[in-house]
């Protein structure tokens, strides 16, 4: 039975019972949707055995036997209020703990976990947005019922506008193949681009707005978003006096009869925010390790990203990521990547009789700037890495495979496996081997 005939049943009992929604017609557009209501459910738990680890440092994972695991649980609402004009508000309790408190990892191993975890369950609400949506004209194509999508019709020509609270990368570094850790991948360099810094809380969210301009083969998007008072807080600046500014293009294009897609994003985070040199040198013949929080200044950190992804066959896509971002500044907000390269396959499970079941692999490598490494050298502590030295730097460099299993409809089980060479940049340290279980249920 679907959430919408539970709903209307019960609506049906009601006193005053709101009119059921139209039978989507036989010509196979879908029938405006004037509310939703869904709901998901995730659980994620991580396990590395003892690693070598030559020394360690207040944001180091832990070399020892460490299990952890997050549980979060959404509800999903949305209504209608006029042609083109949509409400979202999402409501999620979370509870649970990422790996070493989310520490020790640039590319940190679960995207489920945020850089704040609480032993007991509380309750946010990490989106509350309006959404405009204005015709330009062309063909007429059916929107799915989804979350934070009502089912219905739309020009392929057309204007979007969002405003409120909600994630960058809902609207902005999409990907079909990597971008969502309750389906697809779970580390953070993967789902993302590394070297993006986006806006956001500590748990990802942030206030703003964005403009999507699509015609034909092409997307333009832009949007202005509210940065965190102080990098990796959990208050957002009040005015937007510290802010990103970002735009992306999109192009979509077949290749062999087989669609795709190529977009390049350019961003820029303006703050008060850290050179890595100052703090070197403001430490230096005192004894002490430098601290990017005693020479914040406002500033600029701009970075940029190309994402590509390609349907090689209908049951099989590949995808790439390529990004880069300023290195004299702290990262602000995301994690301490400068550089990263990852990409990837997603092959689903038609070929072997089960075709809501997918297999993914991808690899990404990230780095670090000279003036980052000096600091993280001097025993500098950033938002996820520190661990009181760097001496013998490497790339980080990491492979991720999953299998999702679908059990029945709706609820998921994954298996994760990660092989992370020099964790946090650092030679003395490491390999581990992370394994994971994700179970995904939704409605």
């Amino acid at each position: 039975m679907t959430l919408r005939k539970i709903v209307l049943g019960l609506l049906g009992t009601a006193p005053l019972a709101l009119p059921a929604l139209a039978e989507a017609p036989d010509d196979g557009t879908a029938e405006p949707e004037w509310y939703s209501l869904h709901a998901q459910f995730t659980n994620v738990t991580q396990y590395h055995p003892s690693f070598n680890s030559d020394f360690r440092g207040q944001n180091s994972l832990d070399p020892g036997h460490r299990g952890d695991e997050t549980n979060d649980a959404t509800l999903f609402a949305g209504i209608r209020l006029w042609q083109g004009g949509e409400f979202y508000a999402d409501a999620e309790i979370d509870q649970g703990f990422g790996l070493s408190n989310t520490l020790g990892l640039a590319g940190f191993s679960s995207g489920e976990a945020y850089k704040v975890g609480q032993s007991f369950p509380y309750i946010r609400l990490p989106r509350a947005f309006f959404r405009q949506s204005f015709g330009l004209g062309g063909e007429s194509q059916a929107v799915e019922p989804d979350k934070n999508q009502l089912g219905g019709t739309q020009m392929s020509d057309n204007i979007v506008v969002t405003l409120g609270k909600f994630s960058v990368t809902d609207i902005f570094d999409n990907n079909s193949y990597a971008h969502d850790p309750r389906a697809d991948f779970l580390n953070w360099s993967i789902i993302d681009a590394g070297a993006f810094d986006y806006a956001a809380d500590a748990w990802g969210y942030s206030y703003g707005g964005a403009v999507e301009w699509t015609q034909s083969w092409w997307t333009l998007r832009g949007g202005l978003f509210d940065l965190s008072r102080v990098p990796n807080s959990k208050f957002l600046e009040r005015g937007f006096g510290q802010y990103e500014l970002v735009l992306e293009a999109e192009e979509r294009h077949t290749l062999a009869d087989q669609p795709g897609k190529v977009k390049l994003l350019a961003y820029v985070n303006r703050g008060d925010m850290a050179d890595y040199n100052d703090a070197v040198r403001a430490a230096a013949g005192t004894g002490q390790a430098p601290s990017v929080a005693d020479v914040r200044r406002y500033g600029s950190r701009p970075g940029v990203s190309l994402n590509a992804e390609q349907q090689i066959v209908p049951d099989l896509g590949a995808f790439l990521r390529a990004s880069l971002a300023d290195g004299h500044k702290e990262a602000y907000e995301f994690t301490e990547i400068d550089q990263s390269v990852s990409g990837g396959l997603a092959w689903k499970g038609g070929a072997w009789g089960r075709p809501n079941d997918t297999i993914g692999l991808a690899g990404v490598a990230n780095g670090l700037s000279r003036d980052a490494r000096n600091y993280f050298a001097a025993g500098g502590l950033g938002i996820l890495i520190g661990d009181g030295a760097l001496v013998h730097y490497g790339w980080e460099k990491i492979v991720e495979t999953y299998y999702s299993a679908a059990v029945i409809d709706g609820i998921t089980i994954s298996a994760d496996y990660q092989y992370v060479v020099n964790p946090a940049y650092n030679r003395d340290r490491g390999p581990v081997s992370i394994f994971g279980l994700r179970l995904h249920a939704e409605i």
